[in-house]
């Protein structure tokens, strides 16, 4: 087998990444396709049944507006109901505030927060229903499905931050074409989902979530004038201020009632104001308030929870009346129900990739043949969609064929396939249909009748509409494989490099202090456990519970590694024995007892962090430390950040000062560090409170200035300091004793700056610890200060105890325990594996105008804050970890050294990530037909991918900082060398 030199090991190591992409991104791509829909849009030939060997050309692109619309109305058979639409959007609304929950009326608070709404409720002149999202719950994918009928794709959830224009037919395209005037007020996205379309428009950016007041006021601020107006027939009004309470303080904000009482005042003012109108004009105006989706008790939404997926839709102004209280709040729909609903009282076609069923009781004012007329063209919508879905589907003829000779034919061949359901299914409610047209007026015609129709269109309507959406699309089998294998290749390569690393450096320099080390110990329990961990992992992926409940796997893993750290310290103080206690303080021994506090100091602290939060899906009600914070109030909660932000802030800063350089650069970056501190304990104090109403330029400015000091003081650390380190066996780490760099073989020192090298890490890392420290105590919830100088302190006492170990081998073992501590601490954090515990409000701090990049980019830092600590942490791992094993042969060069000290820091981070990638792929396309492949195991696989690019980013800086340290540390050596060489 060849050797593994330095050159080798980064080209097969960049090799390896790249495979990984390329074989990652074949895969998404393949599993995730946007999701496929008809083209065009639904024409005259809605109106007609769907013809079989024929395709239907009725050109209209010719034809007026006006012509167009009479076109409609003269095939529809059904009159418009209404004359304008006001669509009222209050974004992040959960059903539940307006109509309670499991027959219950909702709570008291809400009830008197929403006195007007109520009103109407218990009147009769609204009708309430629990429309049910599907996930991911995020706006822009659910204005789509209002507004289409259509459930898009998953990735959807990425597009949120990138809106582009819809192409699928909808009913807003539909109102266009038959030339309706439309107003939009609120969220911008509607401008960029359909630009063009709005006579007047005022957008708001749905993203600034600390913003709940000039939201709406923006929105709020036009309402007067333009009911006054009558040249527009839909008025969309888009509300984003509930959404953001809920981002900023969870359901129970002490903003939510206000909240809910300004939109009461809003529905108040459309429903007097319309009712005037219709006095006056006869104009016919309905209006229809809507939610795109609920929310989460932490006021976050994305994922397929119940509270997440109950949204609102509430009807005022129907010509029926809900008969009492009860019926007026206790029905349900789905979200996609409300597109041919409107599309049907407002008399234009049902969008084409409508999977939707019409909500009956907004027609129950129509007559019977008419309301038969709505579910018969309901049906020919969705048939023509199944007919696309399936083109075997074997009643594609019946249609033209007649009814005589299908009575009863399909009674035995339905429970052959769901083509032959559904087949039978419409025939039934076609044959009855056409059996009440042949009966009416007659005397044998009865209510009977009608209903049993009724009832099959709806059994067919909903069969047809469960089965379209949750239809999964075909894969390509042989793109998935590919991408399949090519990661299987990546993760063979970048495991091979490791055992390459520790075969062809590793041990050699093992065997050179095996004389002074037991082999016995070589391998102890708690290596085998920490190498055995990735089985547990791998096992746990393929069960739906074990994904939601992830935290629980990964808090085992790290408390059992915690406990049989203290069993095998314990040990190493038994077998020291008490004959020898009065010289344990001398020499190499008084280590043994500076591993127990490290141990005891790493299991309270993940004690305290496995309870803060009680994540995943099932058990978030459960008590946590966090929640009994909040529960005692925000000034508990604020007391308890600045005590947390003031210990981080000042044992960074400490162990900074401890360096006894005393050069300018040196003084400049603890000056900068410290203001930075300062700062962040001014945001802290001045501007991060959970009730702040609404972004505030002062906070702005601060954050950003933060940034720049930070961001300077990191890069000026890193880049400037190889240049200025004195080029001498360095002291600048003598006062630090346990925190600094351990000894160094002092005779390679002639050849290789090692001495230097280590010193400038040690910096450097200290630099990345604490600038990720202050970034994240700027960005994070104030609940989360806590969890931050625990990971804080777990770090530490982790590289602490590793630092004293000899055996180099074991860097293996010790890099793979600090990638778990940072998994871990993800969880900790508050994160799951739903996409509703994304944390976006702190994403927009600092930022002064609407940035989709750099609010993903603050996104990102917020959620992935734990493991990215420990990414940059390892730079201090590598400068603190003993390098006695570097008594090499003498002809040591550089690339020896840095496979010394950066490969299995950098390798073992891609080799655990590219094992959990590769097998959680296999776990997804196993899983494709999966009832939760959507809900459970797809954001989860978001997750892993977003956790690769950590790694990527992560690991990057650690090698790039190493060896562009350790090449500007070898320029100017020699340089100093050939200086020396001319004065002699």
């Amino acid at each position: 087998m060849l050797q593994l030199t330095c050159t080798k090991l980064v080209l097969f190591t960049v090799a390896g990444v790249i495979v990984q992409i390329i074989g990652l991104s074949l895969f998404v791509f393949g599993f995730f396709p946007v999701k496929p829909s008809l083209s065009g849009a639904s024409g005259p030939e809605s109106f007609y049944e769907p013809i079989c060997d024929i395709v239907e050309n009725r050109n209209v692109t010719t034809l007026h507006p006006g012509q167009l619309k009479h076109l409609y109305q003269e095939l529809s058979g059904i009159p418009p109901s209404f004359d304008r639409l006001i669509l009222m959007v209050i974004d992040g609304l959960p059903a539940e505030f307006i109509l309670g929950k499991d027959g219950q009326p909702p709570s008291k608070k809400f009830m008197e927060a929403m006195p007007y709404t109520q009103s109407l409720l218990a009147s009769g002149l609204a009708i309430g229903y629990h429309a049910k999202a599907a996930p991911p719950t995020v706006t822009m994918p659910r204005l789509k499905a209002m507004v289409s009928g259509a459930i898009g794709g998953f990735l959807d959830v990425a597009f949120n931050f990138n809106t582009q224009a819809l192409l699928d037919d909808n009913i807003l395209e539909q109102f266009f074409r038959i030339g309706r005037k439309m107003v939009m007020l609120g969220d911008e996205t509607w401008l960029k989902l359909f630009p063009g379309l709005f006579t007047r428009h005022d957008g708001v950016s749905s993203f600034f979530v600390k913003d709940t007041v000039q939201v709406d006021q923006n929105v709020s601020r036009h309402l007067g004038y333009e009911l006054s107006k009558d040249d527009w027939n839909l008025l969309i009004l888009h509300y984003l201020g509930l959404d953001h309470v809920g981002h900023i303080g969870g359901r129970g904000s002490v903003l939510m009632p206000s909240k809910l009482m300004e939109m009461d005042e809003v529905v108040k003012m459309i429903h007097s104001r319309t009712m005037e109108t219709q006095e006056n004009n006869q104009q016919q105006t309905l209006l229809m308030v809507v939610s795109d989706h609920g929310m989460t008790e932490n006021g976050n939404h994305g994922g397929s929870s119940y509270e997440e997926t109950d949204s609102l839709v509430l009807v005022i102004g129907l010509r029926n009346h809900a008969s009492d209280y009860a019926s007026a709040i206790q029905n349900t729909a789905h979200q996609v129900d409300i597109a041919p609903t409107l599309a049907l009282l407002f008399g234009v076609p049902i969008p084409k990739n409508n999977v939707g069923v019409l909500i009956l009781e907004a027609f129950d004012a129509l007559k019977d043949d008419q309301q038969l007329r709505a579910l018969e063209l309901n049906s020919w919508q969705l048939l023509r969609l199944l007919q696309e879905e399936l083109p075997g589907l074997p009643c594609q003829k019946f249609p033209c064929d007649g009814f005589s000779n299908h009575q009863g034919s399909c009674t035995n061949e339905c429970d052959h396939s769901i083509e032959m359901k559904l087949c039978s299914l419409y025939k039934d409610a076609a044959e009855l249909h056409s059996s009440w047209k042949s009966k009416k007026g007659s005397q044998s015609s009865s209510g009977k009748d009608y209903s049993y129709t009724v009832a099959a269109y709806y059994k067919f309507l909903k069969s047809a509409s469960e089965w379209l959406s949750r239809r999964t699309t075909e894969k390509p089998v042989s793109l998935l494989a590919v991408g399949v294998a090519t990661m299987f290749i990546s993760c063979a390569m970048l495991l091979s490099l490791i055992f390459g690393l520790v075969r062809d450096v590793y041990l050699p320099a093992n065997r050179q202090i095996s004389n002074s080390t037991d082999s016995t110990e070589r391998w102890s329990l708690v290596d085998k456990f920490v190498l055995g961990v990735i089985l547990i992992l791998i096992i746990s992926m393929g069960s739906s519970s074990m994904v939601e409940e992830e935290h629980y796997i990964w808090h085992f893993v790290l408390s059992t590694y915690y406990l049989l750290l203290l069993r095998k310290s314990a040990q190493s103080l038994t077998t020291i024995g008490m004959q020898n206690s009065f010289s344990l303080f001398k020499g190499e021994k008084r280590k043994n007892y500076l591993w127990l506090p490290f141990v005891i100091m790493l299991l309270i602290s993940g004690r305290i962090l496995r309870g803060w939060h009680q994540g995943g899906v099932n058990w978030t009600g459960l008590p946590d430390i966090s929640k009994w914070l909040e529960q005692s109030g925000s000034d508990l909660v604020k007391l308890v950040q600045l005590i947390s932000a003031i210990l981080v802030i000042s044992f960074s800063l400490f162990a900074l000062f401890l360096v006894g350089s005393k050069g300018k650069l040196f003084m400049m970056v603890k000056f900068s560090f410290l203001t930075s501190g300062l700062l962040v304990l001014l945001h802290i104090l001045k501007y991060q409170d959970d009730t702040l109403a609404s972004s505030n330029f002062g906070a702005t400015l601060l954050a950003q200035t933060i940034y720049a000091i930070l961001g300077t003081a990191t890069l000026g650390t890193v880049v400037a300091l190889p240049w200025v380190i004195p080029l001498t066996i360095s002291k600048m780490s003598s006062n630090l004793k346990i925190l600094s760099p351990s000894s160094v073989f002092v005779g390679i020192q002639h050849n290789l700056p090692v001495v230097e090298l280590r010193d400038t890490l040690y910096m450097s890392g200290w630099a990345y610890v604490i600038f990720w420290c202050l970034l994240q105590l700027l960005l994070q919830q104030p609940i989360n200060s806590t969890p931050i100088l625990l990971l804080l302190l777990q770090i530490l006492a982790s590289i602490l105890y590793y630092s004293s170990d000899g055996m180099c081998y074991k860097e293996l073992v010790e890099v793979a325990a600090l990638y778990y501590l940072g998994m871990a601490g993800h969880f900790a954090l508050g994160n799951s594996n739903t996409l509703a515990t994304i944390d976006v409000a702190g994403a927009f701090i600092g930022i002064s105008s609407h940035s989709t990049l750099l609010s993903g980019i603050l996104m990102f830092i917020i959620t992935y804050a734990s493991p990215m600590f420990v990414l940059l942490s390892l730079v201090l791992y590598i400068s603190m970890k003993t390098t006695s094993y570097l008594v090499i042969p003498e002809n040591a060069d550089s690339g020896n050294l840095l496979m010394m000290l950066l490969g299995l820091p950098c390798l073992v981070p891609l080799g655990l990530n590219s094992i959990l990638l590769t097998a959680y792929t296999v776990v997804l396309l196993l899983m494709r037909n999966h009832l939760f492949v959507w809900s459970v195991f797809s954001p989860k696989y978001l997750y892993v991918c977003a956790t690769t690019v950590c790694n990527y980013i992560g690991v990057s800086i650690v090698a790039l900082t190493g060896v562009y340290t350790y090449l500007v540390l070898t320029i100017r050596q020699r340089r100093q060398v050939a200086i020396i060489n001319k004065q002699r």
